[in-house]
């Protein structure tokens, strides 16, 4: 039953993370970048905890051994994901930022291929067809919705938008893989409990780095915060909902797998634009959409 499992949990992830960001762009124009970010951890933190206490009352068993390996990439994972991030926001205030957000979508592919550089997880050929191919349709999807041509990501390769964006899809990919790194290193047949451990922990380290940060270089944005109370505890809800979902995936599954499994959010979005919004839809969103689609349907059938 494990074996599949993690399809429906990386779509619930998806769909979480799809509102947790409609939240943060509330916020947005309320609190600065660094402060949003520290809001998604924050307001998470609480139910990250009463997640792991709702799993070990539920299965009746203790907390396992912590180990060196645990918590080395519980650190690599967290400032991953914090730099990534910031590298992300960061993209928006450069005049090149479209094509460095480009770059970015190519995170599946850059967790495939570190993971087996650097991480040892093995990859099929049917699973690399299917990650390379749902990559191109992103980034098909991207470029027609940033009206950018192709002439332009190739010709600006060393731009330092898109050495920015390749860097934060880096991050990203050294997050998702260190997520799992972490959550099976316990070495124990639990995946809920391993992935909401690694959750918790891994929220507890962000929140305080961002907290300092925040309370070091803007406190001004402290009492906006607390201000907006409101819209950052549904943030904080979705946040630790779409956390939990992709944490247990990752845990199930290949990172890689999950990631690029992840990549229909963007269909998602584009197909919600066209039918509620009725946008028009370009014939390279069309082609970017069946891309996304038949790579998918690839990588499952390799799972």
């Amino acid at each position: 039953m494990a074996g599949w499992l993690w399809i429906p949990i990386t779509l619930f992830a998806v769909v979480m993370q799809t509102v947790r960001t409609a939240g943060q762009k509330h916020l947005t124009g309320h609190l600065d970048p660094m402060a949003v970010t520290l809001v998604r951890f924050l307001f998470g933190l609480p139910f990250a905890a009463l997640y792991l206490g709702f799993i070990v009352s539920w299965s009746g068993r203790g907390l396992p051994p912590f180990n060196p390996t645990f918590f080395a990439f519980v650190v690599l994972g967290g400032v991953a994901q914090i730099v990534a991030t910031v590298l992300l926001v960061y993209l928006f205030s450069l005049r090149n930022f479209a094509v460095g957000t480009t770059y970015a979508r190519t995170e599946a592919f850059l967790t495939a291929f570190i993971g087996v550089l650097l991480f040892g997880e093995w990859v099929s050929f049917q699973g690399w067809l299917g990650i390379v191919v749902s990559v191109a349709g992103v980034v098909a999807l991207t470029i027609a919705r940033s009206h950018i041509d192709g002439s332009s990501l190739l010709g600006r390769l060393w731009n330092p938008a898109a050495a920015i964006g390749l860097g934060s899809g880096l991050g990203f990919a050294l997050a998702s893989l260190s997520i799992r790194k972490a959550s099976l290193s316990f070495g124990i047949d639990d995946f809920l409990l391993t992935a909401a451990i690694t959750l918790l922990i891994m929220v507890i380290l962000q929140t305080f780095i961002m907290i300092v940060y925040v309370a070091v270089r803007t406190p001004a944005q402290l009492p906006i915060i607390t201000r907006q109370w409101r819209v950052c505890l549904f943030v904080g809800v979705t946040s630790a909902l779409g956390s939990i979902g992709w944490f247990t995936a990752m845990t199930l599954e290949r990172a890689s797998y999950v990631k690029a499994l992840g990549q229909v959010e963007f269909v998602f979005a584009l197909l919600i634009s066209t039918l509620f919004f009725r946008e028009r839809t370009t014939g390279l969103e069309l082609i970017g959409m069946i891309l996304v689609g038949g790579g998918v349907v690839a990588l499952l059938l390799a799972a």
